[in-house]
């Protein structure tokens, strides 16, 4: 039972990374352009998904340390990509957001990654498009519970 598990397991993260390898030579020319490392690009996605954060709130979910965020950030902003500012209630907390720069580049990268989903759905049938569907609620589900459990 395990040994099943443990191939299929396998067998899941062998076709991701077949998908990720077809993918990536399609990702946009100014995400391949840009010098943006792997962290900063993180970053830069968890800023487009969640608009503002606290400096505190992105260490943490990041992983990091605050004074290594703040690092991190402090490059974003000479990239002119992420804007830093005092919080208007309490000057001490640092709230990090999007520059234009940097949610162009961001939502160009959420964009792409959108298109090439809808282009591996087009040629499925409706069957095909359901198991899809309930697969990838499944997955959901599934990830909200471990969020959940780990709070």
């Amino acid at each position: 039972m395990e040994e099943e598990r443990e191939v299929l397991t396998r067998q899941i993260l062998d076709l991701s990374d077949q998908i990720f390898n077809i993918l990536i030579p399609g990702l946009p020319e100014d995400w391949l352009a840009s010098d943006v490392t792997l962290v900063q690009v993180r970053v830069l996605l968890i800023l487009h998904s969640e608009r503002v954060k606290r400096m505190s709130e992105l260490a943490s979910a990041m992983n990091t340390a605050t004074s290594t965020m703040t690092g991190i950030v402090d490059n974003l902003v000479k990239k002119n990509l992420v804007i830093r500012e005092a919080d208007t209630q309490d000057r001490r907390v640092v709230i990090c957001r999007l520059s234009e720069k940097g949610n162009e580049l961001s939502g160009g990268l959420w964009r792409w990654g959108q298109q090439q989903v809808k282009r591996m759905l087009q040629t499925l049938n409706n069957d095909q498009l359901r198991l899809a569907v309930s697969t990838t609620q499944f997955l959901l589900e599934n990830l909200k519970g471990q969020n959940t459990s780990a709070e």
